[in-house]
């Protein structure tokens, strides 16, 4: 399903379009150079073409509308964007050298080549390659050489003797000739001969899907065009898929038979309701595939039999406001996680395929424990849950199929060293009792382990290595609570080397924060912040209201007409670092993207006087207008997440937070700004008129920076290299903002 204004990378910032060239020597220049470079030193200044937008009687007026185009082509448009692009190379030209350091510190710490933890699938392992130099990652899958069963201690064989490396795909030669390139979705079909692909070379998340031979590469069929990345096999000949509506709405699942054309392809369903969005998954088992069409509050969904000739829909949970249904299968039952109003941390049920309507409650709702999501197994099931702000992951043994089933009882409860982590489910085998997860920490990498259920072993399968001579025992993780203006406890994870930091309120450090959607921000591993946490930084995640950290409660407490405590929350996070000595106002930084530059924006202006730094990207900061315009992607979905603002309520009280309508004369912080030109979620005229309302009216002489990638969308570019820049780029502006910048001169 469309998942709205996210994004949850830590850091990203869109790299620089233009040559950095001036670094940090004197240069002297020629008359004609000293004068563009004094022009290009001059902030761009949008022109005023006022706008009167009214509603509820109340008329706002936009001077910079106008920065809107939807066809991303107005000479204009782009004569702005470029100016603002070559303003911000130019500022950050004195720090060229730093970027270019931290940018050799961040690669240094990647191994190059290397592989994924291979997953046994079938009669092959499959697994991704990085190489040396390359952005792209390759696709690859050797046979099986045994006939045992898979456990926790299976080993891919590898050297002279063992089968041979085959490369099912190579992202890097796709890539070739794109300035963007993503593969969206990756999906062997069941007889593993065929392999359909997502593929995206703009950044727009509009995807083309080829279907290609797994052994030769040859393309099978026509490619199909205009589709989601959303894509599962419905046997071995036939795919489905899910297409957008003009407001890219998925609003419609396809049966496509291979080697036939798009144009024959049959629409299995069609949602019109506009607040609705639809999605796919396939069960474990293989036996059956979901259709999910659901809004931020409700969900219902539908099933195709697999094995069945009619490739039909079946309602599988019927549609009723406030519930919340995800659905998978084993054996002769549906296994559903339901959410409802009462319920509203969810229940875990089980119902016969043959009556639906009979269920059976296998995990209750319990008010301190969220149910998240679970998978099956022929004989076990894994149920990921939180418990006060952690993940937990148990296992359950199930009855033999046919038996009966009843509440689980007796599950194994994995346990973790770090006070505070990140667990996700990873493509486990069904017919194993072998459950992978992936693990990490602020100071563990990236790690897979395979779990036995039965025994509770588990075995570490992979482990990311970091270069650069990182010591994990060099770096302290806590977990604190701050508490909320109405006295509410907000978790915080803290990250950082003991042996750089004096903790006396001296320290610099960055806060990074998100508080929407119900999507948790859980503290996992990042290698580019070592650059700034080597440095002397703390790094903080203030795990806000509007997340889903704490349960759906948390979720619920930060979202429409309560929105607000999402930025309260964070103010009181900050508060609370700078009274415990962590920092000081004077080194404090802030960051957030996407709805957590709405975050951001927010806070800046409730509270400009707190921060030092602030970095804004992809950020949502014109909500109101948005939210007012069905035209634009998005906004129709979410208007359970943020309010209708057709409603006089929702509108008065989403303008009272609104980035750009509360922007108003006085002192702000040093900001950085980024945005996509592609980008579907968040157009990247908000924050375009953002920052020329910003340099309009702020008062102060900081520094307000803006960079639009023009060849990428929301999450900024696409290759892992071209990503370190990103990180590299938002740390040097940090650092200069606060005077930790080696000094240059022009």
């Amino acid at each position: 399903m469309h998942l709205g204004r996210i994004a949850i990378q830590l850091h990203a910032s869109a790299p620089l379009l233009f040559s950095r060239r001036a670094t940090a020597t004197a240069l002297v220049l020629p008359h004609s150079r000293r004068a563009a470079f004094a022009m290009a030193a001059t902030p761009p200044v949008a022109r005023k073409v006022p706008r009167e937008l009214a509603q509820h009687g109340d008329v706002r007026v936009d001077n910079y509308y106008w920065l809107r185009d939807d066809s991303r082509s107005h000479p204009d448009v782009l004569a702005h964007l470029r100016a603002e692009n070559l303003y911000t190379a130019t500022i950050m030209s004195d720090v060229k050298n730093l970027e270019d350091e931290i940018y050799a510190e961040i690669r240094a710490r990647i191994k190059e080549d290397d592989i994924g933890a291979p997953l046994r699938k079938g009669q092959y392992y499959y697994y991704n390659r990085t190489l040396t130099g390359k952005e792209y990652v390759q696709h690859c899958r050797r046979l099986v050489p045994t006939d045992a069963p898979v456990t926790v201690y299976d080993v891919m064989p590898t050297g002279p003797n063992a089968p041979h490396e085959h490369i099912i795909l190579d992202e890097n030669v796709k890539a070739e000739g794109h300035d963007y390139y993503s593969i969206g979705a990756f999906k062997v079909s069941p007889n593993g001969k065929l392999v359909a692909y997502a593929q995206d070379t703009k950044g727009d998340e509009i995807y083309t899907v080829y279907v290609i031979d797994a052994e030769s590469g040859k393309f099978v069929g026509q490619p199909l065009e205009g589709i989601t990345s959303d894509i599962e096999w419905a046997g071995d000949d036939h795919l489905v898929y899910i297409t957008m509506d003009t407001i890219l709405r998925p609003d419609k699942v396809w049966l496509h038979m291979l080697e036939s054309n798009q144009s024959d392809d049959i629409c299995l369903y069609h949602e019109k309701d506009d607040m609705f969005s639809l999605g796919l998954q396939t069960s474990e088992s293989k036996q059956y595939l979901f259709v999910e069409s659901g809004s931020k509050n409700t969900s219902f969904i539908f099933y195709l039999d697999i094995s069945k000739q009619s490739k039909e829909l079946v309602v599988l949970t019927p549609c009723v406001y406030g519930i919340d249904t995800t659905a998978s299968h084993r054996g002769n039952h549906f296994y559903i996680k339901r959410r409802s109003e009462e319920f509203y941390n969810s229940e875990l049920i089980a119902c016969p395929l043959d009556n639906v309507a009979e269920t059976t409650v296998l995990l209750p709702h319990r008010e301190s424990v969220k149910i998240q999501s679970f998978q099956l197994f022929e004989n076990h099931i894994a149920v990921y849950e939180r418990q006060n702000g952690l993940p937990k992951v148990t296992a359950y043994r199930l009855p033999a199929t046919g038996e009966p089933i009843g509440q689980l009882q007796g599950g194994r409860e994995i346990d973790f060293v770090d006070p505070a982590y990140d667990v996700e489910p990873e493509q486990s085998q069904f017919g194993s009792s072998v459950v992978r997860f992936h693990y990490s920490s602020m100071r563990t990498p990236p790690s897979v382990f395979d779990y036995d259920m039965d025994s509770g072993v588990s075995v570490l399968k992979k482990i990311d290595t970091v270069l650069g001579g990182f010591d994990a025992s060099n770096y302290v993780t806590e977990r604190k609570w701050a508490a909320a203006s109405d006295g509410t406890q907000i978790p915080m994870t803290i990250l950082y080397r003991k042996d750089r930091v004096n903790l006396d309120g001296s320290d610099p450090m960055l806060l990074y924060g998100y508080g929407s959607y119900e999507i948790c921000i859980d503290p996992s591993f990042g290698r580019s912040r070592f650059s700034l946490v080597d440095r002397g930084f703390i790094y903080v995640i203030a795990h806000i209201r509007g997340g889903g950290e704490m349960g759906r409660k948390w979720y619920e407490d930060g979202k429409l007409l309560n929105k607000r405590n999402t930025f309260t929350d964070f103010i009181a996070c900050a508060e609370h670092l700078i009274e415990n000595k962590y920092c000081s106002k004077e080194k404090l930084c802030i960051n957030g993207r996407s709805a957590g530059g709405l975050l951001m924006g927010a806070v800046l202006n409730m509270r400009p006087d707190l921060f030092k730094a602030a970095v804004a990207g992809v950020p949502f900061v014109d909500v109101l207008t948005t939210m007012l315009d069905p035209t634009i992607p998005l906004t129709t979905s979410e208007w359970e997440e943020w309010g209708d603002p057709r409603k006089e309520e929702y509108y008065y009280y989403m303008k009272s937070y609104s980035p750009v309508d509360n922007l108003k004369a006085q002192g702000y912080p040093n900001i950085l700004v980024t945005a996509g030109l592609n980008d579907p979620r968040v157009m990247y005229s908000e924050p375009a008129k953002y920052v020329a309302k910003l340099r309009e009216l702020k008062t102060d002489d900081n520094l307000l920076l803006f960079k639009c990638e023009l060849g990428a969308g929301h999450f900024s570019k696409s290759g892992r290299f071209e990503k370190l820049r990103e990180d590299a780029f938002t740390y040097a502006f940090i650092l200069k903002a606060l005077g930790m910048a080696p000094k240059a001169a022009l």
